[in-house]
């Protein structure tokens, strides 16, 4: 046996596996195995000794190492140095990561003399887009590809942090409790915001609307405004464009654009599209509490009674059974949507009832709980076990007390 089969832990995880994920947290199978291979991938890159110095960003850096964002990305972004932008020598890397991942995990992935293209930015500078092409849990006969962005072309405001790959699947390789498969170099909270409002003003897409309105609402920046508004100034000045404002953002020309786009461009990438009309007029939130006028709310807990436990869910979308609706009722409290839920309780009213979701606990006795505010503004407890259906509703809400999803 070769060093190689000495390293191999399980091969990739079965396609069923994929299915089971895709059909609770009702999304498309491509969708869930995409996201499968970039935590893999990001392992790769935090393993390998020319890539682990690079500073993880963007979209997927949200969701992979800081909180459940619920929207699936479909790429890796990293600023670099300028040596890193070296199209041959990625190649090589790339080719050693591939081998290292096939050992790890049985992942396939394609590398070849155009994975990488050297480009330009708006400023000139030179940037590198990756297309890496990959053998996955399903087995697709074309196989899909994930991008990668590289930049050196930035400015890192703040001290860089160093989190874990969140990885909910089942073939984690350090310790699948931890549910991550590495630790990487990656910007802070508030430097994400800064850099997703500075790409907001620049670009106007709606995924930067989605992520920044997301990310606002986030209890860790809580006293944490004008620190992000300083790296959002520090960041337009390297960009050579004014700070945004409310006004600016409101008189874009691209906002009919954003608004078509918001269904093509996020509708897949989530269990459920939000309407872009809540969360257009929440920029008005975000501006206010740049300034300082609108601070975040510091909000408490449902209070739990004597019988639950200090139990607090993962950070990341997991498994809960096969037909749990768990993962959907978390989507729409992260995203200040109501959902009708269909209880059966063991006495009392059996039915849908519509209701605001907070917070998930768990009693003494083992028994999940989910924890809401009813039409009439009364806390209640649903037990999960006793839940038929679950559908989330248009209509958001303001929340009472603190959103722990």
């Amino acid at each position: 046996m070769g060093p190689a089969d000495q390293r191999r832990r399980v091969g990739v995880i079965t396609n069923r596996e994929i299915a089971n994920f895709a059909n609770e947290w009702q999304l498309d199978h491509h969708v869930v195995e995409k996201d499968y291979v970039l935590g893999w991938l990001l392992a790769g890159i935090a393993e390998h000794p020319q890539t682990r110095s690079w500073a993880f960003k963007g979209g997927t850096c949200l969701r992979k190492c800081w909180f459940e964002t619920y929207r699936f990305s479909e790429d890796l972004d990293f600023t670099v140095t300028e040596s890193d932008l070296d199209v041959g020598r990625l190649g090589e890397t790339f080719m050693e990561i591939a081998t290292w991942l096939d050992d790890q995990c049985g992942l396939g992935l394609i590398v070849d003399d155009g994975s990488f293209r050297q480009r330009q930015n708006k400023r000139g500078k030179p940037t590198i887009e990756g297309r890496l092409g990959y053998l996955g849990p399903l087995g697709m006969p074309t196989p899909p590809k994930v991008k990668l962005d590289l930049t050196a072309d930035e400015v890192i405001v703040r001290r860089l942090e160093v989190q874990p790959v969140m990885h909910p699947f089942s073939d984690g390789p350090s310790s699948p409790a931890a549910g991550h498969l590495a630790r990487v170099r990656c910007y802070s909270l508030p430097e994400l915001l800064g850099e997703k409002i500075r790409a907001l003003a620049e670009r106007c897409r709606p995924r930067d609307l989605y992520d920044v309105i997301h990310t606002h609402r986030h209890p860790d920046l809580i006293g944490r405004a004008h620190d992000v508004a300083q790296i959002l100034a520090a960041k337009c000045a390297h960009a050579h464009i004014d700070t945004p404002t409310l006004a600016t953002i409101r008189s874009t020309p691209f906002r009919d654009e954003i608004e078509t786009e918001w269904s093509n461009m996020l509708g897949h990438q989530l269990p459920h599209l939000p309407s872009f009309d809540d969360f257009w007029f929440q920029l008005d939130d975000v501006f206010a509490w740049l300034d300082g006028s609108r601070p975040l709310p510091q909000l408490t807990e449902i209070s739990p009674t004597e019988l639950v436990s200090d139990w607090r869910p993962a950070r990341h979308m997991t498994s809960w059974r096969q037909g749990s609706s768990i993962e959907l009722i978390r989507f729409a409290g992260a995203n200040r949507l109501k959902v009708t839920i269909d209880y059966h309780p063991m006495q009392g009213r059996i039915g849908p009832r519509t209701v605001e979701p907070y917070s998930l606990r768990y009693t003494q006795q083992g028994r999940l709980l989910v924890m809401v505010v009813n039409d009439r503004e009364q806390i209640r407890s649903y037990r999960a076990d006793r839940i038929r259906a679950v559908s989330v509703e248009p209509e958001s809400f303001t929340p009472r007390y603190l959103v722990e999803f």
